[in-house]
């Protein structure tokens, strides 16, 4: 698979869609905690990040071609061409604001990196999906994640160490400078068959309005099966994820000091890396539907750590196996689910279809996800993580129906 020139182009976008992650995120609000901006207008940048969670309102645009000076790079690349550079832009535009002064420019700065990393986003998972088969998407998987985690630490860890010789605005600077590799790689890398050209033909507002928002919309809910999908889709995580937003309660309530939980970051770092590496490794061996079921079952088994733990006392060695067998199992599985959801994908609306179906688990997490708290302080730690790690099962009954009456051989994908 490492012999694939493909799979390289897949890493490199990764590390070009982690980087401007935190500009917008955690690197960029310790920037304004520096400067003095005040707690009000820091909580504010929560909203910015709306741009991942929504991008499937504007994904529809990159399923058609791109502009004229651009279409004969392809669809995805043309696309590319377009966005990178103004990430780039906005990127500097950041560097070179002052919070401390006029926290106002530094956050709409954020809020165009945010738009535009995830319209990359947008494209670079169509690129994907539309390059590699089925069969490969887990190592592609893989491949990215891989760039993504690198660009994040650099991004992160990185940027922090920099500030206190270089300041905030060189350094930034440098992060500028890195995005682009986006456009670097762009310009080399292979450009997947579409089908977009085919509906170059349409005028009229309505008639782009209904063959952009619509036809994706209904041909996806035509298909057998597509509300158990949807279903599905929503409730794989949500489990996983209930366990996950408290975390950070249930650690301090076990008396973990903050030395502790600072170790937890490389623990779990490379256990995702091992993890997602073994699930696309999976895909390839014994296809996705296989790949899905075991893998499942492995992060399900696996959130029976957290019960491990609440029973440890303490014990450091028992928080970081934890950590580690989390991480691990969630890579694993996240590698097979991403490829289940990239096969549901038809290739007349790879960039739409793929953004609302990868937002499905979002919203499910952030509205079920949120009573998690309220769970947690009315049952105790112990009845809270075994209710969230029964709550995966309605999701595996459903994966199990899917699997055998609408296995992903049968998605249409043309």
């Amino acid at each position: 698979m490492l012999k694939d020139r493909r799979i390289w182009f897949m890493a490199a976008y990764g590390f070009a869609a982690g980087l401007p992650l935190p500009l917008s995120g955690f690197t960029f609000r310790l920037w304004l905690s520096e400067g003095g901006v005040s707690l009000a207008t820091i909580g504010l940048t929560a909203n910015i990040a709306l741009a991942y969670s929504l991008k499937f309102l504007w994904a529809p645009v990159f399923d058609r071609p791109p502009p004229g000076p651009f279409r004969h790079l392809g669809q995805r690349r043309g696309w590319l061409a377009i966005i990178q550079p103004m990430l780039v832009l906005a990127a500097i535009l950041l560097a070179a604001s002052d919070p401390a002064a006029n926290p106002i420019p530094s956050l709409a700065a954020a809020a165009l990196v945010a738009f535009c990393s995830a319209s990359q986003d947008i494209v670079v998972d169509a690129w994907r999906i539309e390059l590699f088969p089925q069969r490969l998407q887990g190592g592609a998987l893989a491949a990215y994640v891989w760039g993504y985690r690198v660009a994040l630490l650099i991004t992160t860890s990185g940027v922090i160490k920099l500030v206190g010789t270089f300041g905030w605005h060189a350094t930034l600077l440098g992060i500028a400078a890195l995005l682009t590799i986006g456009p670097v790689v762009t310009a080399f890398a292979p450009e997947p068959d579409t089908v977009a050209a085919a509906r170059t033909a349409l005028t009229g507002f309505a008639a782009r309005m209904r063959e952009a928002v619509i036809a994706p919309l209904w041909e996806f809910l035509t298909r057998p099966g597509a509300i158990a999908i949807l279903a599905f889709v929503a409730l794989f995580k949500l489990g996983e994820a209930m366990a996950g937003i408290m975390t950070a309660p249930f650690y301090r309530s076990l008396g973990f000091n903050r030395d502790a939980l600072a170790n937890i970051g490389l623990f779990s770092l490379f256990a995702t890396l091992a993890g997602i590496s073994l699930g696309g490794w999976l895909v390839a061996r014994i296809g996705v539907g296989r790949a899905l079921v075991a893998t499942s079952w492995a992060q399900t088994i696996a959130m029976g750590m957290y019960l491990v733990l609440a029973y440890s006392a303490g014990a450091h060695a028992v928080l970081y196996g934890t950590v580690a067998t989390e991480a691990f199992a969630q890579g694993m599985a996240d590698a097979a689910f991403l490829t289940y959801l990239s096969g549901l994908c038809s290739r007349r609306f790879t960039a739409t279809q793929y953004a609302l179906l990868s937002s499905v688990p979002a919203f499910a997490i952030h509205t079920l996800g949120g009573t998690s708290g309220l769970l947690a302080g009315a049952l105790g730690w112990v009845s809270f993580y075994t209710l969230c790690l029964f709550a995966a099962l309605p999701a595996m009954a459903l994966m199990l129906f899917l699997l055998k009456r609408h296995p992903p051989e049968q998605t249409p994908s043309t």
